[in-house]
């Protein structure tokens, strides 16, 4: 076999927990074969470029291997070549955002406290 859906795929190297979720993201276009957006039946070979953005996370991944059935993490891991840029330091990560629900009125005094707080000492990784 010299390709597969890229759905399949995705869900068999273990990049989407279902191939449910790697549809989705297909349809949703947040998958990109060789920079073009890519449906779900997209066949994927051995060079070929995906750039996915799964559960919050981009990836870019070189298919070095085609495979159709899910495997062991150790297995998938030498079915691509993963070229993601690392994340950036903790330092330049934007500051969390406080979000209230709607309608929730204003903030009462132990609120107020708690968003002074955060700002002052923001969350560490």
């Amino acid at each position: 076999m010299d390709s597969t859906r890229v759905d399949r795929w995705l869900w068999a190297v273990r990049l989407t927990k279902t191939r449910a979720d790697a549809a989705d993201a297909c349809r949703g276009g947040h998958v990109r074969v060789n920079d073009t957006p890519a449906k779900p039946a997209t066949p994927v070979k051995p060079g070929d470029t995906v750039r996915t953005r799964v559960y919050e996370i981009a990836r870019t991944v070189e298919v070095t291997k085609v495979i159709e059935k899910r495997v062991g993490a150790p297995v998938a891991v030498t079915c691509y070549v993963d070229h993601t840029p690392p994340p950036p330091p903790p330092e330049e990560r934007p500051a969390p955002v406080a979000v209230r629900d709607r309608g929730a009125g204003r903030p009462t005094k132990r609120d107020r406290r708690m968003i002074d707080a955060l700002r002052e000492h923001p969350a560490e990784d």
